[in-house]
């Protein structure tokens, strides 16, 4: 039965005394874990890159362990959003955190001996990245009340992009002073920071009392199908998901095949190439900043609008411009995919039954991140077949439509199945935020 709706707090119905979101205790802890997560997800690929430089590792070594990173992702996040939607989601990370960390000096024992322990490692440690990511979706809903949680995913978000930013001067830093399987050591501890420091959520104190009360467990698939329907309920949902899964699948391989390409055949320079992923970065970041304060009258269409402006990337691409232009475009697409991440997340937790919310958390996932690597595999054989310029004038064109046929289902303005007039309770926590 659906988990007992938790109890008001005091703090929660005075939103206008609220503290900042990174003040909140609880909060903290958490974004310090997802903080955690996401730069062990980020570093593992880079590390493993200084081990192809020395020789360590072969580039075909690296892509086999980086598919099995990606397959151990795609098998968890289903089965973890069954998981954490049955019983606390705090455990789901914990065990999660531990089996990723687990990974990390199976694959230094491995470097240099077994490929084969290798890939059998980066699938745990993909398996343990995958599952943490419904959960802790999940999780913010339980510990940030609703009035706060566009400010808290930004929060999240805005952690991602200082990773991202940072993230490589720091690794390259540390690798002067330690070698590759000590950094992959640290990865593990990483791991550990994200397993064990979130606190427990609001559902763990009604945890005992809904165990009582739940009728006989149904199968995996059963509830995993119980999650598409509650999707299904929101066609918003559907739409977004379409219009993201697009977007990823072309937008994203433009990024990740095309750039370098252009870069290299048409400026005869990789500065064009780190300029625009520094720019999309730095893009982002300031779209994190502003959307954890805007409440725009009509969130929907104005994160379909951001997830649609991804298209300037690969148009700036399609012909010769100043690399300015290029680094523009980029920043532009930066925005607006945070301008779309930001209430998107937000819209789910709020409208989603609390209790199938990591299930249909898990569907978003899979299926968003699923595809990615089925672009990435297909845009490369698409270019020496039709050429760079028709690729690119498809993906640009896909990114800019898929959002507007989103825009068109009725419930997409506010990512909403209710009124669209505000609610006086509604109106009040916009205010407050």
């Amino acid at each position: 039965m659906p988990t007992p709706p938790v109890p008001t707090t005091a703090s929660e119905s005075l939103p206008g005394k609220q503290r900042p979101i990174l003040l909140d205790a609880a909060f903290l802890r958490l974004w310090t874990g997802a903080t955690a997560s996401g730069l062990a997800t980020w570093a593992l690929p880079f590390v493993l890159g200084f081990a192809v430089l020395d020789r360590t590792l072969t580039a075909t070594d690296l892509g086999l362990l980086l598919a099995a990173r990606t397959a151990g992702f795609l098998a968890a996040v289903p089965v973890a959003g069954v998981l954490a939607d049955r019983h606390s989601r705090r455990g789901v990370v914990l065990w999660a955190g531990l089996a990723a960390g687990a990974a990390a000096p199976l694959i230094a024992a491995g470097l240099g001996r077994s490929v084969l322990l290798m890939a059998a490692a980066a699938a745990l440690a993909g398996a343990g990245q995958g599952a943490c990511r419904p959960a802790f979706q999940a999780l913010t809903a339980e510990v940030v009340d609703a009035g706060r949680r566009q400010q808290a995913n930004a929060a999240m978000t805005l952690s991602v992009r200082v990773t991202t930013l940072t993230g490589p001067s720091l690794t390259a830093l540390l690798a002067v002073f330690l070698d590759t399987r000590a950094l992959l050591l640290g990865i593990g501890l990483l791991w550990l920071v994200a397993a064990l420091v979130p606190g427990p959520g609001a559902r763990a104190e009604t945890e005992e009392t809904a165990s009582a009360e739940r009728p006989e467990r149904v199968s995996f698939l059963a509830e995993f199908a119980d999650g598409v329907r509650e999707a299904r309920r929101h066609p918003w949902f559907l739409a977004g998901l379409a219009a993201l899964t697009a977007v990823i699948a072309t937008g994203y391989s433009a990024t990740g095949v095309a750039l370098p390409l252009v870069s290299r055949d048409e400026y005869g320079t990789e500065v064009v190439l780190a300029g625009a992923m520094t720019a999309y970065t730095a893009g982002a970041l300031a779209a994190a900043l502003l959307i954890a304060r805007w409440r725009p009258r009509s969130a929907g269409w104005t994160a379909l609008a951001g997830l649609a402006a991804y298209g300037f990337a690969p148009l700036s691409l399609m012909v010769p411009v100043h690399p300015v232009v290029v680094m523009a475009a980029y920043a532009v697409a930066g925005i607006g995919i945070e301008l779309f991440n930001v209430p998107w997340f937000t819209a789910t937790q709020r409208e989603v039954a609390p209790d199938k919310l990591a299930r249909v958390s898990s569907l978003d996932f899979l299926l968003s991140y699923g595809l990615a690597p089925v672009g990435l595999v297909l845009i490369a054989p698409a270019i020496d077949t039709f050429g760079t310029r028709a690729v690119l004038a498809v993906c640009a064109l896909t990114c800019f439509a898929a959002p507007a046929v989103a825009a068109l289902v009725p419930s997409a303005r506010h990512f909403s199945h209710r009124s669209e007039t505000p609610s006086g309770a509604e109106r009040e926590a916009r205010r407050a935020a």
